[in-house]
């Protein structure tokens, strides 16, 4: 039975030189693929313990689910950048902004802050001017910007209820922002999608939570990625 042997040159090696090109060629089609893949859009969250995975299991908090939900709608260029930090107020927030800015460059970015503010019975001007301050920043940036708002508890009374939950839309309108009017629609008031605490979403509310802000939250990337190759293009 005749094996086939590899071809020999001349000293009597093993003849390799076709096979090089080949190999060579097939390295640079993959690094050539590779550096034509865009570079991914940046989306931030920023909030406080809403938006972060607090009380629910590993990968059921909100930027792990909302990651699943554009992946399942065919997003898959996103780098998806969780900022939030429980506990934080609206000053929080913009002192870590303040302090190291790169760290929240995005694309576009949901700004989901003012609960805390609300449990301390902050202000509504405070809050605001705040707020103000992050979404100018944004603004200036060319960041395409989804406000999750948040709606006072009724027994903050009747005029602090009014001045605070007014806060978002005005803001929206200020800053040309999209604004989801209030982050836990359809979650809060409902046992079955809140923790104990009555106030965090449990892991069948951040789905529900999800799937309310995630289209509006694709219109926001689909924008950006526009913007993006209309700046390329000059």
């Amino acid at each position: 039975m005749l094996r086939r042997s590899s071809p020999i040159d001349a000293a009597g090696r093993p003849h390799r030189r076709k096979i090089l090109p080949a190999m060579t060629l097939a390295a640079f089609v993959v690094a050539s693929a590779a550096s034509a893949q865009p570079a991914p859009l940046k989306l931030l969250i920023l909030g406080d313990s809403l938006s972060t995975s607090l009380g629910v299991p590993e990968g059921y908090g909100f930027g792990p689910v909302l990651a699943r939900r554009l992946r399942a709608d065919g997003y898959r260029n996103i780098d998806i950048v969780n900022g939030s930090m429980a506990g934080d107020t609206t000053a929080d927030a913009a002192t870590r902004l303040a302090s190291t800015p790169q760290d929240y460059d995005a694309d576009v970015v949901i700004v989901e802050l003012g609960g805390n503010d609300m449990l301390q019975q902050t202000d509504p001007a405070v809050v605001s001017r705040n707020l103000d301050w992050i979404l100018d920043g944004y603004r200036r940036r060319g960041t395409r910007v989804v406000i999750g708002g948040i709606l006072s508890k009724p027994e903050l009374g009747f005029v602090y209820n009014v001045t605070f939950d007014q806060l978002y839309p005005k803001l929206a309108a200020r800053w040309g922002a999209s604004l989801y009017p209030f982050f836990l629609a359809g979650v809060f008031g409902h046992p079955a999608l809140m923790q104990e605490d009555h106030i965090h979403p449990n892991a069948a509310g951040v789905e529900r939570i999800v799937a309310g802000i995630a289209p509006l939250v694709e219109r926001n990337l689909d924008a950006a990625a526009a913007r993006r190759k209309v700046a390329e293009a000059r």
